[in-house]
């Protein structure tokens, strides 16, 4: 929360690009413009995120075609019935393989989830980012509460909530549990990679930044339990391990949804839930770098915006064809921490592990020790005992967490 505060307060008192209100906020402070650099690897990182991401979110495209053409079918026969009528497990299962393995369908699919990303941003903030956030944003929580409770009435509740909630002290302070923690509250915040800056160059001055901070960590949380409790209880109801990273989703889910009552319906729903919550965060990704485009060479925004979907799109295809035609190239392969890794997940190293906790780390440095002090207490609305809470937390407590997260992430055995 605090580093969040210190973003959405630099976009705001910048009224900018992320770079140009870090470049403001150091003047305004007399400090170096060099800090901005905390913003420009957060605008590169937001770029390589949207690069593999919309790939990621071309397979979600392409489970709802999977569902939809299931539900269609389903309409004329057993519509009560599961999903994927008259597949096994096995062939459910190597859907996603068969999806990785054809380099043409992956690479339409991140061009057609990169063209929707693209009509958004093009539009503006009133014509295109704002409907995106009034109305997929309530479609996609409309969906999301309603998968959720059928999921508690028709799953497995019991082994669920003791999966979830039961406290394991031993679990909790074995390993790097604690730093991962950490990673995943500042990564599902969006933070180091420029958003939240840009983001907040659009707060008006009425809106109290500390109240906004702690209403959308708040919510953040709410929606990760929430998925917590819409997807387990179907996945411990079909028997399949809750560990299975990625693959959850893309071959887990789809084998579950099969034995379900109504798993076509559900099915669906399920990925036009998942395809909406992605749209939210490609939009965002593209925003970032294409606000610093504009306001870097004067270029209108929707100049500006097709220039870097179109950037995006041709390192994104790079990581889509590193599951099939380019499966030997390991782009990391000098750094023994991530010698094996793809294409797809070298770029998500790269960002995630590199330049979005380093980033945080100089937005925490730069808030709590070198922005004027008068500047930043005007911006975040903070006052009373708070205020001294906040200190510590931004001067102190974040530079220690973030610089952890940094090296860990970089040196896993250190």
């Amino acid at each position: 929360m605090p580093v969040l505060l210190s973003e959405m307060l630099i976009g705001r008192h910048g009224g900018s690009s992320a770079v140009e209100s870090a470049k403001k906020v150091a003047r305004d402070s007399n400090a170096s413009t060099l800090w901005s650099l905390l913003a420009s690897f957060g605008v590169l990182g937001a770029f390589l995120i949207l690069s593999f991401y919309c790939v990621v979110a071309g397979w979600v495209l392409y489970y709802v075609g999977v569902f939809a053409s299931d539900f269609v079918t389903a309409l004329s026969g057993n519509f009560a019935g599961g999903a994927l009528a008259g597949m096994d497990q096995a062939a459910i299962e190597g859907l996603f393989p068969g999806l990785l393995g054809n380099p043409g369908m992956l690479i339409g699919l991140h061009a057609l989830f990169m063209a929707i990303t693209l009509f958004f941003v093009a539009r503006g903030v009133s014509g295109g980012i704002e409907i995106v956030a009034v109305w997929l944003m309530p479609a996609f929580f409309i969906l999301f509460l309603g998968i959720t409770v059928y999921s508690l009435f028709s799953g497995a509740l019991g082994e669920t909530m003791s999966f979830l909630f039961a406290f394991n002290p031993d679990r909790l302070f074995h390993g790097d549990v604690m730093l991962a923690g950490l990673g995943q509250a500042f990564f599902s915040l969006s933070l180091g990679s420029a958003l939240m800056i840009t983001y907040g160059a659009y707060a008006g001055r009425e809106t109290n930044l500390a109240n906004s901070t702690a209403i959308i960590a708040v919510a953040d949380t709410g929606v990760a339990i929430m998925a917590g409790l819409c997807i387990f209880p179907i996945v411990f109801a079909a028997g399949l391990d809750a560990g299975s990273g990625p693959g959850l989703m893309f071959v887990s889910l789809p084998v579950a949804f099969q034995a379900m009552p109504f798993g076509s319906l559900i099915g669906l729903l399920f990925f036009v839930m998942v395809g909406f919550a992605a749209l939210t965060s490609s939009v965002a990704l593209l925003e970032a770098p294409a606000s610093w485009l504009m306001h870097r060479f004067n270029i209108a925004r929707a100049p500006a915006a097709i220039i870097i979907a179109a950037l995006a799109f041709a390192v994104g295809t790079l990581a889509a064809l590193g599951y099939n035609l380019l499966s030997d190239v390991h782009p990391l392969g000098f750094w023994p921490a991530f010698a094996g890794l793809d294409i797809l997940d070298s770029l998500d190293a790269i960002s995630g592990k590199i330049l979005l906790p380093l980033s945080g780390l100089l937005t925490a440095i730069f808030t709590g020790w070198i922005a004027d002090r008068r500047l930043v207490d005007a911006e975040n609305g903070i006052d009373g005992g708070i205020h001294v809470l906040w200190r510590f937390l931004i001067a102190w407590l974040c530079p220690l967490a973030l610089a952890a997260i940094l090296i860990v992430g970089l040196w896993p055995t250190a």
